[in-house]
């Protein structure tokens, strides 16, 4: 499958997708000598904000996206790098003082199993921090949903439709307890988004959830899926502009015992 990650269609809305980072950073405590890893890193900027903002001593971002990657490389220096790997699959010999994942764990299947190998990553006395999307039962979410169950596109898909490993708040609280984040912060948060039209969360969701989409369409498939799209979620959502779209958000953060 091709990378179908555009740095410049995701960051169209860089303002709105920036809050919630500096919410879930908000969160961690500064510490002397902190190593850092955040993972999704996307193009790095945000990651670079982390890096100084907390004087880190090293901090790695991670993504599996190409494009993202050559973007940040103009990040690096002064103890921040970039590297590829997958978050669902990714280790290191030495723990971090500060595992950090900012829009990036609502890829990963099995969360319970993903939370117990990070926190494997977390060295003694280190802090965990993920923020995630818990959007999935907004019609912009479901309209996606109901395209890709259709008649015209379930084959072309292979009967593939995009499933959300997301749990209640309250599920990660007891999760973060059970690995021994007795000391923690979860908390469920809407951000209140205020776009031009309708037509602004088509541009939205282009940029994060139907990327998982377009590559498993050919480039004239995606096309018609985008449009398919657009049709159903007219039916779901008024014509309103200014358009408010109320975006869910799940911010945890836990430190070791």
């Amino acid at each position: 499958m091709s990378d179908p990650w555009k740095p410049a269609q995701y960051e169209k809305f860089r303002e709105e997708r920036a809050q919630p980072f500096f919410d879930l950073l908000a969160l961690v405590e500064p510490r002397s000598d902190l190593r850092a890893v955040d993972l999704g890193c996307g193009t790095g900027e945000l990651t670079s904000e982390l890096h100084r903002q907390l004087s880190c001593d090293s901090t790695l971002g991670v993504d599996s996206s190409r494009a993202m990657l050559e973007k940040a490389a103009g990040q690096v220096g002064a103890g921040l790098r970039f590297e590829s790997g997958d978050l669902a699959t990714f280790e290191a010999d030495e723990p971090f003082d500060l595992i950090f994942s900012n829009a990036a764990v609502q890829w990963v299947p099995d969360h319970p199993r993903l939370f117990e190998r990070l926190r494997r990553l977390v060295a003694p006395g280190g802090q965990l921090a993920v923020q995630m999307p818990a959007n999935h039962d907004h019609p912009s979410h479901l309209a996606a949903r109901a395209v890709a169950e259709s008649a015209t596109f379930a084959p072309l898909l292979g009967g593939y439709v995009r499933e959300v490993p997301v749990l209640a708040a309250e599920e990660y609280a007891r999760l973060l307890f059970d690995l021994g984040f007795q000391r923690q912060h979860v908390r469920l948060q809407v951000y209140p988004h205020l776009l031009g039209s309708r037509e602004d969360v088509v541009e939205w969701v282009k940029g994060t959830l139907l990327t998982d989409y377009e590559k498993r369409l050919s480039t004239e498939q995606f096309v018609a899926f985008l449009e398919a799209y657009r049709r159903e979620l007219a039916t779901r959502l008024d014509a309103a502009s200014p358009f408010f779209y109320p975006f869910k958000r799940l911010l945890l953060w836990g430190t070791l015992s």
